[in-house]
């Protein structure tokens, strides 16, 4: 994937009426949290080979399995067809942070990094706040 020139903003007064609005409130608390930190859109091929536009906050370096140095975002927001995923690459004391999180954000399925819910309502957003303070806060 690389950083993509579309602002951000655009990118998402570009989607649907009901994804615009879920993904306008995650960016709010997202891009709060990570004040002062980048906010870009990223395009291209994800894990899996699908074309994809995820919003990453803030930014880290690290080395990849074939060892060259990567650029990547430390929480990235995407719409998919049926549903909204978070990636959370924070990790604190060798699990990811959002496992640690999975009892507490409600109806969502919680991978290694990434977290998958329907729509806001199917979440509890106190706990995603929590969680991306936490995750913000093993990354700084």
């Amino acid at each position: 994937m690389e950083r993509s020139e579309m602002p951000v903003d655009e990118f998402i007064g570009s989607l649907d009426d009901d994804a615009r609005h879920d993904i306008a409130v995650l960016d709010g608390m997202l891009a709060a949290a990570f004040a002062g930190e980048p906010r870009v859109l990223w395009e291209g091929k994800f894990w899996g080979g699908s074309d994809q536009r995820i919003i990453g906050y803030g930014e880290y370096s690290y080395e990849n399995a074939s060892g060259n140095d990567v650029e990547w975002f430390k929480v990235g927001l995407a719409r998919q067809k049926a549903h909204i995923s978070l990636y959370v690459n924070a990790v604190d004391d060798g699990e990811y942070v959002g496992k640690a999180y999975a009892d507490r954000l409600g109806s969502a399925k919680v991978g290694a990094a990434s977290i998958s819910f329907k729509s806001i309502d199917s979440i509890d957003l106190q706990a995603l706040e929590d969680m991306i303070e936490h995750a913000r806060s093993v990354m700084s």
